[in-house]
């Protein structure tokens, strides 16, 4: 199977991040912010649920070649997952308890959404 074109893979991107907000939200988290960028990585999601700050990673892999979605979060990844939230949380005048969470598509489809807790190490 060809590779996908990029434009194509961030239109994909951005539909695993929207249907993965909606999957929070109706699960009763509040969506803060989207896509907050820093010079030390992306955060795709940060929500509340109570009183906890939640960030979220979300990953659609539809191919398998070189794992699945759960195994591209490598330490790598959640290094710098954790450095951007920390300068996220640097901002705030009070630092709330908070976690990682990871949300995993292998489709577009919100029936199959595997919601990982607490990935951050």
């Amino acid at each position: 199977m060809p590779p996908a074109d990029p434009a194509s893979r961030a239109q994909d991107g951005a539909r695993a991040e929207e249907l993965a907000a909606r999957f929070l939200a109706g699960r009763g988290l509040a969506i803060v912010a989207r896509n907050v960028r820093s010079r030390l990585g992306e955060i795709d999601i940060v929500a509340r649920e109570g009183d906890t700050l939640v960030f979220v990673e979300v990953r659609l892999r539809r191919r398998r070649d070189f794992g699945g979605a759960a195994e591209s979060i490598t330490a790598a990844k959640r290094a710098r997952i954790r450095a951007a939230a920390e300068l996220y949380l640097a901002r705030l005048p009070r630092v709330p308890v908070c976690r990682i969470d990871a949300l995993l598509l292998d489709a577009l489809d919100p029936t199959r959404i595997d919601w990982v807790k607490d990935i951050g190490d």
